[in-house]
């Protein structure tokens, strides 16, 4: 596989008779390309060629394992399009490095499936999911977005969807953010199906059982496929269903080029196999919304009645309230008193209590004292935080160098002050403000799927929240601006999206069940939480993101370079009809590099936004640039992305 843009195309070579039987498409082969043995894939065979030279021999069959399959090649091929990208980067994607003894292991037939009655009444709750279900058995093409209820047992309703696929004699496969959630899927999985006819795909498996187990997906020895981002290439046969949960997670977007996101792989598979999609969560991104808006999916949501029984009750607290004053307690734990006294009734009643807070770590962010200047490094700008409590002056987040003392460069002041207090700082002011609590902590390195019944005040970052056997009595979403006062496109969405996972972990209303976010209550996002009303919030998101011209109303992209070589790729490409360039500006000294740009060069960014039908135009016409300046061997790379999740 050849990853330079201008050789993204197929080469012919001949086939050695004694290799001719082994020599099939889809199996990995070895071939001289310039001088230098190089990997390839057999994508067919032909009994004669259009290429005028003299062709090369093939070097030797890898192995007769066929690991290209026809449909992911397609898909492959359909990824590579989408984001002007190599069909060389995708494939590494899709098809994970060989493990020679692996592929020799014989792994146990398939035992014939069980017939099981499987309990789908859950599912009725969201209006026509019972008729959703009886779809995917069936092998119809249906696709939803799901707006999974506060309190739901979603990993269970997921693996009911992927059943009705693998009883209806189809495949299934659910991508999930983290390994936390392929835990907890394939737990629930395993009790509906039979264990062979399920596989669990991480990359924390190691790279040998991880082979090990796609094999057994490529040979048709599992049913259902449950994975991270990755999987969404799993070379699943018959696939009826492909589900995503939590689209809206940073986490399902490659960070490798051609930096697609499992969400839109997912949605070409199904438009290319005509099978079920499922996209669920318990919030709901603008994309998500799109697909309903557009007729390709339909909504599945319970009503309003429902919803009001299923959630908790939920109040904003502004934290400049004056009642701290009142409350040292509430004083020194930068909470309000009102918050304050749902903790403890909560821990009261035995129950115990969640405290979500925006950053890791003790203090992670400085200012000075007198002015609010940020305090940066003064060797590359970057944030300077305090790791620890008992760390002996500020430490730089992006090149770790140690200041022993800060000085503002604004106003010359010694003083500093915490601008964001992370969940360590947090913990112990809790444990203060609580005495006698249990104080658990969540996150970084050390999170915790789940926490024992019982009074105890856990706090977590997002996305690290354990899960409480009879729910939480309480939960406090502290720091709100933390998270909507960031300069990025989705900040309302994630902020939305992480205070709605935290508090669906709640014990609903009537059971005492109380969230108090720390945020003013006239935002608009602060209301969509109050009212639980995610599918309001994304309307409003996807139509403020059609009056500025931003996805997913339009297609962008984003090239980031040195300005000379944006410029000579932009001066390279053939714009479609419509399209809009847009900048360039430059790029702050720790943005992250494209690769193979030196650190010391400036760094700037161009967009360039076109409407909605002319997404592939766009990137056909980046990739055919892209391909041109690779030729040249005289510009440095530009990277490409094309709607990225975040954009700054």
């Amino acid at each position: 596989m050849l990853s330079v843009p201008h050789l993204d195309r197929e080469f012919d070579y001949l086939v050695p008779a004694d290799q001719s039987d082994d020599a099939q498409p889809g199996v990995r082969v070895r071939v001289r390309f310039h001088g230098r043995l190089v990997d390839a894939f057999v994508l067919e065979r032909l009994s004669d060629t259009d290429h005028s030279g003299k062709l090369g021999w093939l070097d030797r069959v890898v192995s007769a394992e066929p690991v290209l399959t026809p449909e992911v090649r397609r898909l492959v091929d359909a990824v590579a399009a989408r984001y002007a990208g190599t069909r060389a980067d995708v494939l590494r994607l899709a098809v994970p490095p060989r493990h020679a003894r692996a592929e020799k292991q014989v792994t146990a037939e398939l035992p014939p499936l069980a017939e099981r009655v499987i309990d789908e009444s859950a599912w009725e709750a969201y209006g026509r999911g019972g008729q959703f279900l009886a779809a995917i058995r069936e092998g119809r093409a249906a696709r939803a977005v799901w707006q999974a209820l506060p309190g739901e047992k979603w990993a269970q309703r997921l693996a009911e969807a992927a059943a009705a696929a693998v009883q209806g004699g189809r495949g299934g496969l659910i991508v999930v953010p983290d390994q936390r959630d392929v835990d907890a899927v394939h737990t629930a999985a395993l009790e509906l199906l039979a264990e062979p006819e399920v596989v669990a795909l991480s990359a924390g498996l190691g790279p040998s059982q991880r082979y090990r187990r796609w094999l057994s997906v490529l040979r048709g020895q599992a049913r259902l496929v449950i994975g991270t981002r990755s999987a969404v290439f799993a070379p699943v046969a018959d696939l009826g269903l492909v589900a995503i949960w939590d689209d809206g997670d940073d986490t399902l977007s490659e960070p490798r080029a051609p930096y697609p996101h499992a969400r839109e792989v997912a949605m070409l598979r199904a438009h290319q196999l005509r099978c079920a999609a499922l996209l669920g969560g318990y919030a709901r991104t603008a994309e998500a919304h799109a697909l309903v808006r557009s007729r390709w999916a339909h909504d599945l949501v319970a009503t309003r009645a429902v919803v009001r029984a299923r959630a908790p009750r939920v109040v904003a607290v502004d934290d400049s309230a004056f009642d701290q004053e009142r409350d040292p307690a509430a004083r020194t734990a930068r909470v309000p008193s009102m918050a304050l006294r749902a903790a403890r009734t909560a821990l009261a009643a035995g129950h115990p209590v969640l405290v979500q807070v925006p950053r890791r770590g003790y203090i992670p962010a400085l200012a000075c004292a007198r002015c609010r200047t940020v305090a940066r490094c003064r060797h590359c700008t970057g944030p300077m935080s305090l790791p620890d409590r008992d760390t002996h002056g500020a430490v730089c987040r992006w090149c770790a160098r140690t200041e022993l003392s800060l000085r503002c460069v604004s106003c010359g002041s010694d003083a500093v002050r915490a601008v964001v207090v992370g969940a360590r700082r947090t913990a112990e002011e809790l444990g203060r403000a609580l005495p006698g609590s249990v104080v658990i902590t969540s996150g970084g390195d050390s999170v915790l799927s789940t926490v024992r019944e019982g009074p105890a005040v856990v706090v977590a970052t997002p996305g690290a929240e354990p899960v409480a056997p009879g729910g939480y009595g309480a939960a406090l979403l502290l720091d709100g601006w933390a998270l909507l006062g960031r300069q990025d496109l989705r900040a309302a969405e994630d902020a939305l999206r992480r205070w709605m996972a935290a508090s669906a972990l709640v014990r609903s209303r009537a059971d005492g069940g109380m969230v108090a976010v720390i945020a003013e209550s006239v935002i608009p996002t602060v209301q969509s939480l109050i009212r639980w009303d995610p599918l309001g919030h994304a309307e409003t998101e996807l139509e403020a993101r059609a009056e500025v011209g931003l996805p997913p109303a339009v297609h962008l992209a984003v090239l980031d370079g040195t300005p000379d070589a944006v410029a000579a790729l932009l001066d390279a490409t053939t714009l479609p009809a419509g399209a809009e360039p847009l900048g360039p500006v430059d790029l702050p000294p720790g943005a992250r590099r494209p690769p193979g740009v030196a650190v010391d060069s400036p760094i700037s960014r161009m967009l360039v936004r076109v409407p909605r039908d002319t997404g592939l135009e766009l990137a056909a016409a980046l990739r055919k640039a892209i391909n041109t300046m690779s030729a040249r061997h005289d510009q440095q790379p530009v990277r490409v992305q094309i709607d990225p999740l975040h954009i700054g």
